[in-house]
């Protein structure tokens, strides 16, 4: 029989009353809930955060046919049912203040309409204490709260300091309530992409254990190298004999499209969940997790900052940062590293600094792919036709055709794009040249500065120095007195040394000079 993955599908009991393939989290699931109340998870969208809450929430319920031959069947002995208050604020767009009051008022309507209602409770706070209260009175047992994405109303109004505001006082009175009505809730757990935190949400909830970061629940969600083998082999095999290749080659290129996610410093690296189940599903690779969109809130926040792209790609931060979102901070780092664009790739204990990088290669393409039209003329639909004749112009030598290609995507870029030129100016060599570095291979000459770089194909070697301000001629004297061509004086190849010119008054390309 097939194996039935799961996709796109985050109902627990679903998954298992209809036979779909379950990974098995529910000995750390049982860890959670035997050592701890309150909780705070943040992952990567597509992560696995949904089923999580929907496999509490069967727990909960006392569910215990749905655990059978799961780790929680011989931890579990008592399967005791709770009232379960489930808030999920995924499923709106939060286009104005009324969006968000709209979720919650129903969401309560459906809690009082199951525990009963009090008219003397006005405001959104004191009927959801009141529905706590009367659930805990009338079940006999205190109530478990789940909410999941609680985050979304503040991710989309990223670059709205108003809205914001709005959703921050709706919001900061109704979390609040966790804290207020502690002797009432057995457990909760709030999951979202980032945590909001100082002037935030979070400032009346001090009482959440935030495990995002947390080397004992670095599994809980995403996938391990080890669950692969243990519950995917099949698919595995399935892509060896589709895709004619040797296994030893799928694990390759599965670790190195998806893997590398590390929540802490000292974990192993998580595959995404999404990813890897759409590939064997499909038995074949792709950019899976780029195609269910990516959010806007990201280039929103990168373009209000003028944000050095090459600066994201090597940062080094402390833990503070990535905790937590200061709501009033420009700095887009932790929203970044939240999303899942970003990853720990290493960590220096003596000064307690974090190195980020991109995790693997999904994220990085498509990442850099997705910010093209932004900062270029490229449109999204010409983008991977323009970097595909890009490419085939550097393969077969054509220089000038392929400098007018890139003097192309400086044109016509709207004006308020440009606040710092050269910022945008490194931004856009750096999107272009990352990209064209899975197909070429790129060597930038950071010690020198970052834009020079050298290309190298079959056939040919380019090697360029870029000036602002200045001239072709100090570009090409400058490959010349540093040697720049030294270490590929004894290589077969053709080699072209290039000089180009970048004009602050025309904000492109002036010239170039080729030798």
């Amino acid at each position: 029989m097939a194996v039935l993955y799961p996709i796109g599908i985050q109902n627990f009991e679903k998954i298992r009353k209809e036979g779909y393939l379950y990974v098995d989290k529910t000995a750390l699931i049982y860890q959670m809930v035997k050592t701890g109340s309150y909780y705070f998870l943040s992952r990567p969208r597509r992560f696995g955060k949904s089923l999580l809450v929907s496999t509490l929430e069967a727990y909960f319920q006392g569910k215990e046919e749905l655990f059978e031959g799961l780790a929680m069947e011989k931890l579990e002995q008592d399967w005791l049912e709770y009232p379960i208050l489930h808030l999920d604020l995924n499923a709106e767009r939060y286009s104005e203040a009324s969006s968000l009051d709209s979720i919650l008022q129903r969401h309560l309507n459906l809690w009082e309409d199951t525990w009963g209602k009090d008219e003397r409770e006005k405001t959104l706070s004191d009927r959801f204490i009141g529905v706590i209260r009367r659930a805990k009175a009338r079940s006999g047992r205190r109530v478990v709260i789940l909410v999941d994405e609680y985050d979304k109303p503040l991710l989309q109004a990223i670059g709205d300091e108003l809205l914001q505001d709005e959703y921050r006082s709706i919001l900061k009175p109704f979390y609040g309530v966790l804290k207020t009505m502690d002797g009432d809730i057995r457990f909760a757990l709030l999951t979202g992409v980032t945590k909001f935190g100082k002037v935030s949400v979070f400032s009346d909830l001090n009482n959440l254990m935030d495990i995002s970061m947390d080397d004992r629940y670095v599994e809980i969600c995403g996938m391990t190298e080890t669950e692969i083998h243990a519950y995917m082999e099949q698919g595995v095999l399935d892509l060896t004999r589709n895709l004619q290749m040797d296994y030893e080659e799928v694990c390759m290129e599965l670790k190195r499209r998806y893997d590398g996610y590390h929540f802490t410093h000292r974990s192993q690296g998580m595959y995404n969940p999404f990813s890897l189940l759409n590939t064997f599903a499909k038995s074949d690779f792709g950019d899976y997790w780029f195609e269910t969109g990516t959010p806007s809130y990201l280039v929103e926040l990168l373009k209000h900052t003028d944000y050095d792209l090459y600066n994201m790609a090597h940062t080094e931060t402390n833990a503070d940062v990535l905790n937590s979102i200061d709501a009033v901070s420009r700095n887009p780092i932790p929203v970044i590293y939240q999303s899942g664009y970003l990853t720990i790739k290493s960590y220096n204990p003596r000064f307690k600094i974090y190195t980020l990088g991109f995790p693997n290669q999904e994220v990085e393409e498509g990442f850099l792919n997705y910010l093209l039209p932004y900062y270029t003329s490229v449109n999204v639909i010409d983008t991977s036709f323009q970097l595909f004749k890009f490419i085939k112009e550097i393969e077969s030598g054509d220089v000038d055709a392929f400098l007018s290609r890139l003097q192309s995507f400086f044109a016509d870029t709207p004006y308020e794009l440009i606040r710092n030129l050269e910022v945008h100016y490194q931004n856009v060599l750096f999107i272009v040249f990352k990209l064209v570095g899975f197909y070429v291979k790129v060597e930038y000459r950071t010690s020198r500065g970052r834009i020079d770089l050298v290309l190298q194909t079959d056939h040919y070697i380019y090697i360029m120095e870029f000036k602002l301000d200045g001239t072709t001629e100090e570009a090409m004297r400058q490959i010349e007195e540093k040697q720049y061509a030294l270490p590929f004086a004894s290589d077969e190849r053709k080699l072209f040394k290039i000089g180009v010119n970048f004009d602050n008054e025309t904000r492109n390309i002036a010239g170039w000079s080729v030798d």
